[in-house]
């Protein structure tokens, strides 16, 4: 007879690998988004302070680079296509290693998390379509609210202090990564209008000669560098989004261990690059991309305009329920169970959270109203307003369950045993179990030297010492 199969636990506990791994990503996500948040602030006062003047839309339209190879640029247009490609690179060895190592590696894990993710698109998608045909609008914004900005919503996370289980930040990261990737084909399919063949020939060309160097395992920035650049530049005039050409050196790069490695060279290289992403190319990008000008006037159009209604409602009930139903039906029709310690409504919780659309969004609005000037500013107010929104309704409804949270936390953190490894990771460990004995033997044992202690320091006091009789009052 075959053993019964135990039920497969949605959000159950990641293994030890993996919580390090997502531990160290999302502490870098998370400085990286409260930079972004600090970013996107200074970008609205500079654009919006009357002392300032147009000194953000000149700073922004400065054009500088050469002009002889296609690369005389805004200083806007660089922070979007040039910033954003190291954004991407790291993208890129996230989703391999995500692919080989992490997550999507077993197609039973993989499926809540692609599942998900693809609701949590294709809902705000229809959310705006269906806005924007009843409403008369423009059906060329359909692709804004499908992204979700995951260092955004970590700052979120770490503004309000919420304890969030490491499960669910997981299926937070693994989701955004599968995001970006659907959002990588999105800006390829529907946002390359002409092609020049000869230099995205070119690009391949280098592409090629990039991946033969990693698999003779030559070695040197001073190799990769230049040869990334010469990649990104051709990409860039071949008229595929230049952002691209990062995705795909990080899709190259090896993300498996071999014999006598730590890491493997995409953890080194993603160790090395995700502060640059995180700490600089985004929050540079938002900061020339989020500099819209905002009024009273300018936010209540955000509600009226079919365009950008469609845009706020596709981020804060299109993804929130996209990626709450993806979630729910993968779990109900694979007879996966929720983790005993959460309930649905930390995953709606969550869902809300990738509402928080900022990075990707703003540069999919670029592109969709491309020399519509005043839309595309009208888009970007939209994102940014539907944004703030999803992050209170997240606040409020985390902030519901926070205690829950933190004793989980504490829980996945115990480490009695001061092995350098949680204790729920060595439950199943002998040596672990004497370790702590012996520690409470030694506990014990001072417990039973202070009792001694204090009960002679008593007796002592008692005249005559103990036994004595005729000592107590006639």
């Amino acid at each position: 007879m075959t053993a019964p199969r135990t039920p497969r636990k949605v959000f159950g506990r990641l293994s030890l690998p993996e919580r390090n791994y997502v531990a160290e990503a999302l502490r870098t996500e998370t400085v990286g988004g409260v930079l972004l948040l600090l970013a996107a602030i200074a970008a609205l006062a500079w654009a919006n302070i009357p002392a300032f003047g147009d000194s953000y839309e000149s700073v922004s339209h400065f054009h500088f680079g050469p002009e002889a190879l296609g690369l005389n640029l805004s200083v806007a247009h660089w922070a979007a296509d040039g910033l954003l490609a190291i954004f991407f690179f790291v993208a890129g060895i996230e989703l391999k290693r995500e692919l080989v190592a992490g997550d999507l590696k077993d197609p039973k894990a993989a499926a809540l998390p692609v599942v998900a993710a693809l609701c949590g698109m294709a809902v705000p998608a229809l959310v705006y379509t269906v806005t924007n045909t009843a409403g008369g609008g423009s059906l060329a914004g359909w692709a804004v609210p499908t992204a979700t900005d995951i260092a955004f919503a970590l700052a979120v996370l770490a503004v309000i202090g919420t304890s969030l289980p490491s499960a669910l930040r997981a299926f937070l990261l693994t989701l955004a990564v599968v995001d970006d990737l659907f959002a990588i084909l999105i800006i390829a399919v529907f946002f390359t209008d002409s092609l020049n063949f000869a230099a995205l020939g070119g690009a391949v060309v280098g592409l090629v000669v990039f991946w033969l160097l990693l698999r003779q395992g030559v070695r040197g920035w001073y190799v990769y560098v230049p040869l990334g650049l010469v990649i990104w530049g051709l990409m860039y005039n071949s008229g595929v989004h230049a952002t691209i050409a990062g995705v795909a050196m990080g899709l190259m790069l090896r993300c498996h261990t071999r014999e006598g490695e730590e890491h493997s060279p995409g953890q080194h290289i993603e160790h090395l690059v995700r502060p640059l992403s995180a700490g600089l190319a985004v929050p540079l990008f938002a900061l020339f991309s989020a500099g819209v000008s905002i009024s009273g006037g300018a936010l209540a159009d955000v509600f009226t305009k079919p365009e950008t209604l469609g845009v706020v409602l596709g981020l804060v009930v299109g993804k929130t329920f996209g990626i709450f139903g993806g979630t729910w039906l993968t779990a109900r029709f694979t007879r996966a169970s929720l983790s005993d310690d959460l309930e649905w409504a930390d995953v709606f919780a969550v869902a809300t959270l990738a509402g928080i659309g900022f990075t990707v969004s703003l540069l999919i609005g670029e592109l969709a109203f491309e020399g519509d000037a005043a839309m595309t500013d009208e888009v970007k107010a939209a994102v940014l307003t539907g944004s703030v929104v999803a992050a209170l309704l997240a606040t409020v409804l985390l902030k519901i369950r926070n205690a829950k949270y933190r004793k989980l936390t504490e829980a996945e953190e115990r480490d009695e045993d001061l092995s350098g490894v949680p204790d729920v990771y060595e439950e199943d460990d002998p040596a672990y179990h004497l370790r702590v004995a012996a520690i409470y033997e030694k506990k014990a044992a001072e417990h039973r030297r202070i009792a001694e202690e204090m009960e002679a320091a008593r007796l002592a006091e008692v005249p005559g010492g103990a036994g004595d009789e005729g000592d107590g009052p006639a």
